[in-house]
């Protein structure tokens, strides 16, 4: 009976693409894959950041990570990095198209269309470029898995008020996620869409909040609090460990899959 792989070979000889890598789910996620073996291409804004999530993987793995200066809604820059990455690693086998913005929260009526446009630009086309300009590759390498960050907004819960353009992404990327689940099956390309509630990360901090917006909030409370398996938000690491197990092979015949993570709040 052949040994059990050790984790630190999981992805040995393997490359990833991790959109939104500078901090909290997309570092953590480049980390896991580090740790396991995989050479990993951090696609964010190069910021400090960007060059520190560099540093401290590098710190811990030589010469595993790279970054590239990546807006994944400008289809010349993700095209090129994409490109410059399967030059540099020789391969890739997994794309984690993670990147996205909540942007504005705001009525309706209020939200304009260029804070609109943005939240769909770099949410939902963000995800269709990173997965066009791959997908050659990962036909090339034979097969590939593609994990896709969505969110329990837009799909199992609507009280986000004020977030209609990020949860009309966030139900985009499912769709899309499936659509072409089934479109790449053949090509032994997997492609799965994790739906996170709330994690402990950085997003908010560029979130804009209209001044209209308690306007429009219909309270919703939880006196024991919104998390019922833990005692607050998850961890980035909870995710980059379900976003390993969807990269790797014991996820062989997982594909078009809706993964929820987010401690039951959605059924709440």
């Amino acid at each position: 009976m052949p040994e059990r792989q050790t984790e630190r070979q999981r992805f040995q000889g393997k490359t990833a693409i991790v959109t939104g890598a500078g901090s909290g789910i997309g570092k953590a996620a480049a980390m896991k894959l580090a740790s396991e073996g995989a050479s990993v291409a951090l696609f964010d804004l190069l910021d400090d950041r960007t060059q520190q999530a560099e540093q401290e993987i590098n710190a811990k793995f030589p010469g595993a990570a790279r970054s590239y200066d990546v807006d994944v809604a400008d289809p010349k820059r993700v095209e090129d990095a994409v490109r410059e990455a399967a030059e540099h690693f020789g391969r890739i086998d997994i794309v984690f198209a993670n990147a996205g913005i909540n942007g504005k929260l705001a009525p309706v009526e209020e939200l304009s269309y260029e804070d609109w446009n943005k939240t769909l630009s770099i949410n939902l086309s963000g995800t269709f470029l990173t997965v066009k300009h791959t997908v050659p590759y990962l036909k090339h390498q034979g097969g590939g898995s593609i994990i896709i960050t969505s969110s329990v907004n837009g799909n199992d819960r609507f009280s986000g008020f004020g977030m209609s353009a990020y949860s009309t992404t966030k139900a985009g990327q499912e769709a899309f996620g499936k659509m072409i689940a089934l479109e790449l099956a053949k090509f032994k390309i997997r492609v799965n869409v994790i739906c996170p509630g709330a994690i402990s990360t950085n997003i908010d901090a560029s979130t804009k909040v209209s001044k209209d917006l308690e306007e429009i909030v219909i309270p919703v409370k939880y006196p024991e609090g919104s998390q019922p398996l833990a005692d607050g938000p998850g961890k980035p690491e909870n995710v980059a460990d379900l976003v390993a197990f969807l990269a790797s092979d014991e996820s062989i015949h997982i594909t078009g899959a809706r993964i929820v993570i987010d401690g039951a709040e959605s059924l709440l």
